[in-house]
């Protein structure tokens, strides 16, 4: 684990999707920004210095900044990976700039929700390929490391029980939100107060339990609307929406898009085999 001060904005340079044909192997190189790696899938073994990283799927990798990186071994067939880089602005003395935020984020580590992470980068893709450079690529940035954040924070939260209480129901809301799924069947399977579980779980997500009910099924959605030709009920009903004009209001609110719009302009996937 290690501290990054950010001081707002960063600056994000560009990122892609690397799909492994199985030959080649990562250059040796040394950046003058940071690398961020998530792999999608397959393993993919990088050395940072006198350090061996093997980053496995739904896992990610921080490289820094003026150190020597290379890959071993020639790529595996199944690897898919997507990269970002990005520069940290130092942090002035003048009161009008942002203040400098601490976020600490683990070098190598699991992600909580590899889906929603992929979900960001398919939005960073996409956004990158706009005629006009908005700030969206650094909120994107941003609300990637938040979920890298997480995941380094899980093993100390965890041993709050309040905190184990709410790891429960996110893991029940991960198995069970196409199913009539809500705060008090949950509390009724973990035998606990519905109130005391809410409330823990606010604390814990910093999100109400509808809201990650709400979340689950629209990262599923999201999934289903960009790789199968089912109709917009057919999708409604397998991510657990009961009432389709239910579904478009909950997929806009979280997505800003209704559900066709996504699949419109989503669907593109932006690929480096190199």
């Amino acid at each position: 684990m290690f501290d990054l001060k950010i001081s707002l904005p960063i600056s994000v340079q560009n990122g892609g999707l690397f799909i492994s044909r199985g030959i080649g192997s990562h250059p040796q190189r040394e950046l003058d920004s940071w690398e961020l790696i998530f792999v999608e899938k397959g393993t993919l073994t990088i050395r940072e210095d006198d350090t061996l990283f093997s980053v496995r799927e739904g896992e990610s990798l921080l490289l820094w900044p003026h150190r020597k990186h290379v890959g071993t071994g020639t790529f595996p067939a199944d690897l898919k990976f997507y990269w970002l880089h990005f520069e940290l602005t130092p942090q002035c003395d003048k009161k009008t700039d942002f203040p400098a935020s601490l976020i600490s984020l683990p070098q190598h580590g699991q992600v909580l929700n590899p889906q929603y992470v992929i979900s960001l980068f398919r939005q960073f893709l996409s956004e990158q390929e706009s005629m006009t450079r908005s700030s969206a690529l650094e909120l994107i940035l941003l609300l990637i490391m938040q979920q890298l954040s997480v995941a380094a924070h899980d093993s100390i939260q965890a041993d709050n029980s309040g905190a184990a209480l709410a790891y429960k129901a996110q893991q029940l809301i991960r198995t069970q939100f196409h199913l009539p799924v809500s705060t008090s069947t949950l509390a009724s399977q973990l035998h606990c107060n519905a109130d005391y579980l809410g409330r823990v779980y606010r604390q814990t997500f910093q999100l109400t339990i509808t809201d990650a009910i709400h979340r689950q099924r629209v990262l599923c959605a999201e999934k289903m609307l960009i790789t199968d030709s089912c109709s917009l009920s057919e999708v409604a009903e397998c991510c657990g929406f009961q009432d389709v004009s239910y579904f478009r209001k909950v997929f806009r609110k979280k997505m800003g898009l209704t559900p066709a719009a996504w699949k419109r302009r989503y669907c593109k996937v932006h690929i480096n085999s190199d």
